[in-house]
């Protein structure tokens, strides 16, 4: 698949994420591999506990080398962001590499002012004046459709609504015009209506500042309406991968078919659902073979026994599945089908 050879803006290998707790090793991201080019919105999806959280802390450098082991490598611009020294790093993260966090409340201080507060991100990273860090932060405040910026940035994060929280943050993260923006669940708790607003200002500013941004989130949706890439992650590993609109119209991953099948459609009948059944893995303990053996009804001998590789069978693209190319199609084909009867 084009991107995962030769130079991309980031690029992460092989990559494993360990943690040592009382209870064992937790197996939390396993030989994951992808790519995001400058101007691509790459989407995350899988459920709770899959690993999208975890490789995003991993790119940023945010989780705690003394008890997580993490192998592999995430290239930036050709520059492995885990063999920088943690000063190497500090240059980096929130310069060039900038996140959205999953939570603005949490992250936003309570005690300093929204505008105080990205003025510090930007006087972190560049030797200017208060008042030129302050004007920056209005600056961004309003380019972020924030009303009033001017008086608004002398507000505390309680007296904003969630939205505009999550603004504040996005404002914050492109401080310094970052080349990778990620967004961890950006519309986590937010009304429809604001979600879709955060949705849109994050694709403007994905095309307004040609940054690759890298969107996990839960609502496939959303990933239809703005992603290039999908990768489809479970049990801390890459299931499928590939063009946006392969993922959506050419699934070949059963994990992927049970998504697709549990999204509520405006085109079918509700009563069509098909919730994928049992639960997640456990990453302390988890199933031999491929981690979605338990949960899949294609599974056959060889699912508990191996764990099938990410590789790009003939006439499709990346997924990790023992199911032979002509299997795959002939199911899909069946599903679309079925919903075309209902």
């Amino acid at each position: 698949m084009a991107g995962l050879e030769g130079s991309s803006l980031l690029e992460v290998r092989d990559l494993s994420v360990r943690f040592r707790t009382r209870d064992g090793v937790v197996q939390a991201v396993s030989n994951l591999s992808f790519t995001l080019e400058r101007g691509e919105t790459l989407g995350v999806v899988g459920e709770s506990g899959s690993g999208k959280s975890v490789t995003s802390l991993a790119i940023m450098g945010l989780l705690n080398r003394n008890f997580a082991d993490i192998t592999g490598e995430i290239l930036f611009e050709g520059r492995d962001l885990l063999k920088l020294s943690p000063a190497e790093l500090r240059k980096v993260r929130g310069k060039d590499v900038s996140m959205i966090f999953q939570d603005p409340f949490a992250c936003l201080h309570p005690m300093y002012r929204v505008g105080s507060q990205i003025a510090e991100a930007v006087r972190a990273h560049s030797d200017v004046s208060k008042s030129v860090a302050n004007a920056r932060a209005v600056e961004l405040l309003d380019a972020v459709g924030i009303p009033n910026a001017a008086v608004r940035a002398r507000d505390y994060p309680h007296q904003f609504s969630g939205g505009m929280r999550q603004r504040a943050m996005i404002a914050m993260a492109l401080v310094h015009n970052p080349a990778v923006l990620i967004a961890d669940e950006p519309t986590t708790a937010l009304d429809v209506t604001v979600q879709a607003q955060i949705v849109e200002l994050i694709d403007k500013v994905k095309r307004d500042f040609n940054v690759g941004v890298m969107l996990i989130t839960h609502d496939l949706g959303v990933v239809a309406e703005t992603a290039s890439h999908v990768l489809v992650m479970y049990g801390g590993r890459a299931m499928e991968y590939g063009p946006s609109y392969e993922i959506f119209h050419a699934a070949q991953h059963p994990y992927a078919w049970g998504l697709l099948e549990s999204m509520p459609r405006v085109d079918r009948k509700l009563d069509v659902l098909i919730p994928i059944e049992g639960s997640p893995p456990s990453l302390l303990n988890p199933p031999p073979g491929c981690p979605f053996n338990p949960r899949c009804k294609y599974r056959f001998d060889v699912c508990d026994k191996q764990s099938p590789k990410l590789v790009q069978l003939p006439g499709g693209h990346l997924d990790s599945c023992f199911l032979s190319a002509e299997r795959k199609q002939a199911e899909w084909r069946d599903k679309v089908s079925e919903e075309i009867a209902q």
